[in-house]
């Protein structure tokens, strides 16, 4: 008889890779339907989006071509490898091939996304709005919705995808899960919030230090005020509360219809 090959042996390794890294792949796809909408995205994305805002460009020559060494994509990969390091020093277990493949390719696949799908909004003339002058300024509103509903369907059906295939967790996803099960410092759930919660402030709170030093807007002046809310209103919304709160009973329905049978076939 054949010897069974990686995705027919009862622990479907094969298969299992396979979701991780589709479900890491279309979660960062989705994060990019975020950006677009401007509506808030997830807590942690909310993070990086202040660090991207605040940390200036450095641009070098390689090989004729100019590259960026601090784009989100790069910054999204130095700070996740921090907190691996943090996952190192104290809870191993949690590392898996989804962990890599979140650390290496999530960061680079949204700002891709982002490009490619802002590219094509503004270039169409139904879903771009013009200024008074014929310039391209922004993306109509009915436009930015169905980003946010994609954005919100497909984060959902990656992480059930990747959350069945239980190959290792996001670094992010670690600094809770060993506050709360390694270190007994509370329930998970608690824990989450209150890492989410910071993750927030501490984007919004480098939003607007980047909008006051680099563009010099401030509260004190109204149409300043206004142009900081939207700001904050693109990285902390509506986006960020149904993510923080709302995904669960929506990945569970994924997991339901498609990740587990995938995953198991018949035998559940």
């Amino acid at each position: 008889m054949a010897e069974k090959t990686i995705w027919q042996k009862p622990d479907h390794l094969g298969k299992r890779i396979g979701m991780s890294l589709f479900g890491v792949v279309i979660c960062a796809i989705s994060v990019g339907f975020f950006k677009v909408a401007a509506f808030g995205v997830d807590p942690f994305q909310a993070l990086m989006a202040g660090l991207d805002k605040i940390i200036p460009d450095v641009n070098i020559l390689l090989f004729g071509k100019e590259i960026n060494l601090t784009s989100f994509g790069t910054l999204y990969v130095i700070v996740n490898a921090i907190l691996f390091i943090f996952m190192l020093v104290f809870d191993r277990h949690y590392i898996g091939i989804a962990t890599f493949i979140n650390l290496f390719l999530l960061g680079y696949i949204t700002e891709f996304t982002l490009a490619k799908l802002t590219a094509f909004l503004m270039a169409n003339p139904n879903t771009v709005i013009l200024s008074t002058e014929g310039a391209a300024v922004g993306i109509v509103l009915w436009a930015r919705i169905i980003c946010i509903v994609i954005g919100i369907i497909v984060i959902c059906i990656g992480s059930a995808f990747y959350m069945t295939a239980d190959l290792g967790v996001s670094t992010y996803d670690a600094v809770a899960l060993i506050i709360s099960n390694t270190w007994k410092k509370g329930k998970f759930f608690y824990v989450r919030i209150i890492t989410d919660v910071i993750c927030v402030i501490i984007g919004v709170g480098l939003l607007i230090l980047a909008l006051y030093i680099n563009d010099g807007l401030s509260f004190s002046n109204r149409e300043h005020a206004l142009t900081i809310g939207k700001e904050i209103f693109a990285i902390a919304g509506i986006g960020t509360i149904i993510t923080a709160f709302f995904m669960g009973p929506l990945i569970e329905v994924f997991n339901t219809i498609w990740a587990k049978p995938f995953l198991y076939g018949k035998e559940k």
